[in-house]
């Protein structure tokens, strides 16, 4: 390889490293757990490059070899913290192999069907199919109360009705932080979707610390159009994070999987 091509594929690797931290974090429940997994992949590729030179293109290439990594290690979640974790394990146990997988990938991260079936060496047919069942199967698992933290009416509307319709009870709207804190404090949570940017230049960050720091953690799932201001590698980082402009799929799959890790007694069995 010449050292232009190494070159390409550092930059290309720098470039979406933030981005297979949000998977890893997502796939494996833990921000601990993804990013060991994040790094053991880079050791991986310090060593050796070829993987991403061969694959269709580097993008792939560097989740594929994530994917080398974490099912050779048995595909482990991170460690459960509580009973609420432990019980999110259990779901997942139960989850047909490669269907979650398939989902985030496809629906989150925005890689075509050939390309999922790239990354987890499956038959590309499978894809679509891999996908509705981790939908229906992570939708009958849990529903529960999601309160929206969007400053932007017709949005918020938006994310109501995708989250009405897969069986979720909205709480409310929310426009700034002091609105947010006054709305989690009336009736509590079981997910919290929030943007960062609100009404009065105050920040959905803020809003949503001030809650946590009034329950025991709560699932968040951000949506912004500024996803750098998250990806920082700083802790705590959002295992849920999608940017604006979203699609219902997005919306669908990162509540269902937020949701499904971190399931409370209070949501339906």
């Amino acid at each position: 390889m010449t050292r232009s091509g190494s070159t390409d594929l550092s930059a290309s690797i720098g470039a979406n490293l933030p981005y297979l931290r949000r998977y890893a974090r997502a796939l494996t429940g833990s921000q601990t757990s993804g990013d060991r997994f994040a790094t053991v992949t880079l050791e991986t590729l310090l060593e050796d490059l070829a993987p991403l030179a061969a694959a269709t293109n580097p993008r792939v290439g560097l989740f594929r070899v994530f994917h080398l990594v974490w099912t050779s290690a048995g595909a482990p979640v991170g460690e459960p913290e509580d009973r609420r974790s432990a019980r999110a394990q259990q779901h997942m146990a139960a989850l047909t192999p490669n269907a979650r997988e398939a989902m985030l990938l496809s629906v989150i991260e925005g890689f075509h069907d050939a390309e999922v079936a790239e990354i987890l060496a499956i038959d590309r047919t499978e894809t679509a199919e891999l996908i509705n069942i981790a939908r229906r199967e992570m939708e009958r698992s849990v529903a529960g109360r999601v309160m929206i933290i969007e400053d932007e009416a017709i949005i918020a509307m938006d994310i109501m009705d995708i989250v009405s319709e897969v069986g979720h009870h909205v709480t409310g709207v929310a426009r700034t932080r002091d609105e947010a804190v006054a709305l989690a404090a009336r009736e509590k949570p079981d997910l919290i979707l929030a943007d960062i940017q609100l009404a009065d230049n105050s920040s959905g960050i803020d809003a949503v610390n001030d809650i946590l720091g009034q329950f025991d953690a709560l699932p968040v799932i951000f949506i912004t159009a500024f996803p750098e201001r998250l990806l920082t590698g700083e802790r705590p980082e959002p295992a849920f994070l999608i940017t604006k402009p979203f699609s219902e799929e997005q919306v669908r799959s990162a509540v269902g999987q937020a949701m499904f890790f971190a399931s409370t007694e209070t949501l339906a069995e």
